[in-house]
């Protein structure tokens, strides 16, 4: 029979368990060119290069997110915020985040002379979709609307950009309703793909509880179909969580490692 998943984080691990969805955005390089295609673009050409220019976060099932951006708080103050932020978290979710998002901001930190914040672990939840699943496009606008979720808010292209970096206001205004969007449905996302997410780390060693599901923390959980998992060459008992759907196996082993005798 399937199972019908409710897969929010367990209350009482949302007490213990600090997990910050975070999303940037960033200007582009500005660079002198001789033409559109296939060019070989040199340091000595570039006027300016990449930087953040605002980021969002949001604290799981909190009702707000903070914003940060250059235009209002300067660089200096927005980098901060999102050092401070992230040396807070825990858990750190974001889409395509460990390529793009988190590479950014440790320049941005390294670049004001900060140290490393407070590690976490991060899940990048395009690699999830990419991991298990065939969509067309792994963009994150398809795959929210695939599974039911809201989309991404719509704007006005690249001149969104090029109005921010000229420090118009109603552009900067729709860069933030943008910017704050993206990360409310990519933890949506996150709360729908929990079962799927292979690297969460183990809610129960914030919350203290001897036996828990490892993605959701709540305590429903029972054995599964068959009741047993298998490795290669060892079988374990197999349960799953009745609220996300994660499956977990236990840790002692059923049955002695299989012998293998080699023949010459």
């Amino acid at each position: 029979m399937a199972l019908q998943v409710k897969p929010k984080i367990a209350k009482k691990a949302q007490q213990r368990i600090k997990v910050l969805t975070i999303d940037i955005e960033t200007a582009p390089n500005l660079a002198y060119v001789w033409g559109f295609f296939k060019q070989n673009v040199g340091l000595n050409q570039v006027v300016d290069q990449t930087r953040m220019m605002c980021w969002v976060g949001k604290w799981y099932d909190a009702k707000t997110t903070m914003f940060y951006s250059e235009h209002e708080h300067g660089r200096e103050a927005m980098v901060k915020a999102a050092w401070d932020a992230l040396s807070q978290a825990d858990v750190v979710v974001s889409f395509n985040g460990d390529r793009f998002d988190v590479k950014h901001l440790n320049r941005e930190f390294a670049e004001l002379g900060l140290a490393p914040p407070k590690p976490y672990k991060s899940i990048d939840l395009f690699k999830t979709v990419k991991a298990n699943f065939a969509y067309s496009s792994n963009k994150l606008d398809n795959v929210t609307q695939r599974l039911g979720l809201p989309g991404k808010l719509s704007h006005t292209g690249f001149d969104l950009w090029l109005g921010c970096m000229s420090g118009d206001d109603k552009a900067w205004g729709l860069m933030e309703r943008y910017n704050r969007k993206d990360v409310v449905i990519t933890e949506k996302l996150y709360d729908r793909l929990r079962p799927w997410i292979k690297n969460h780390p183990h809610v129960g060693q914030f919350t203290g509880d001897e036996w828990s599901c490892a993605n959701c923390g709540h305590t429903d959980v029972s054995h599964g179909r068959d009741g047993e998992a298998f490795t290669y060459v060892q079988k374990y008992k197999a349960f799953q969580c009745l609220r996300c759907g994660t499956w977990l196996r236990g840790t002692t082993r059923l049955q002695n490692p299989v012998q293998t005798r080699i023949y010459k």
